[in-house]
């Protein structure tokens, strides 16, 4: 068997019980509009589509890593300057600082990441339908990853009115700087630069999911919210 095809076999129950969309429903299961649930429910809903989010990132970026980056190039990527672009929003360290940020921070720190993300991942699944041995495993969740960070986003919006009765949104706080290669690149830079994508989303992922969390904790009890 090929490399492809062992690991669609070891991944694809994984796949299987990851395609659930962020929907909003009932107890009777029926859809209803997000609009419609407490921000309780919606805030639970988010946080298990961003975790969700973050365990496919962390697969497809591990599997990327295996397919096409030669161990020797694994700890060069920041020495060639392949550097994440997203805009830096540091997680909080100390009770301290948990206490001094607000929920509209980190609702709005989640919007951005999110929207940030949208662009640079439809691309990355330009650029992946160029390689031969890409397989249909990383491909499926590459594009799973990009059609869920839509939902996420409207979900995160919904959750903001709710809790802020801020409708005041705008549009797209897209600063991500990552643009299509106007030419076509070396392969190995190609590699390199996809696999520098997968690795800052990754990141910015898990941040996503961790000032959700941490929302949430607020909710409950401001002061004895603590990340380990």
């Amino acid at each position: 068997l090929t490399r492809s095809v062992v690991w669609a076999v070891l991944l694809w129950p994984c796949l299987v019980s990851l395609g659930v969309p962020l929907e909003c429903k009932d107890e009777q299961g029926s859809i209803i509009l997000c609009a419609s649930i407490s921000k309780e429910k919606l805030l639970d809903r988010v946080i298990q589509h961003a975790e969700l989010i973050y365990r496919v990132s962390e697969e497809s970026c591990t599997l990327f890593e295996e397919m096409f980056v030669p161990f020797p190039m694994r700890s060069q990527r920041n020495q060639a300057g392949y550097t994440c672009a997203t805009k830096a929003f540091p997680i909080p360290g100390s009770k301290s600082e948990i206490q001094q940020i607000s929920d509209k921070w980190l609702l709005h720190s989640v919007l951005i990441l999110v929207q940030s993300w949208i662009e640079p991942l439809v691309y990355l699944q330009t650029t992946l339908d160029r390689y031969d041995d890409a397989p249909d495993t990383l491909l499926k969740k590459t594009k799973w990853v990009s059609e869920k960070l839509l939902s996420l986003e409207q979900g995160v919006v919904v959750l903001i009115r709710k809790m802020l009765d801020d409708d005041m949104l705008t549009t797209s706080y897209y600063e991500q700087g990552v643009a299509p290669y106007a030419l076509q690149p070396e392969v190995l830079e190609s590699v390199l630069r996809d696999y520098t994508l997968l690795s800052c989303f990754k990141k910015d992922a898990h941040k996503m999911e961790t000032f959700l969390k941490l929302l949430k904790c607020r909710q409950t009890d401001k002061y004895s919210c603590f990340l380990h």
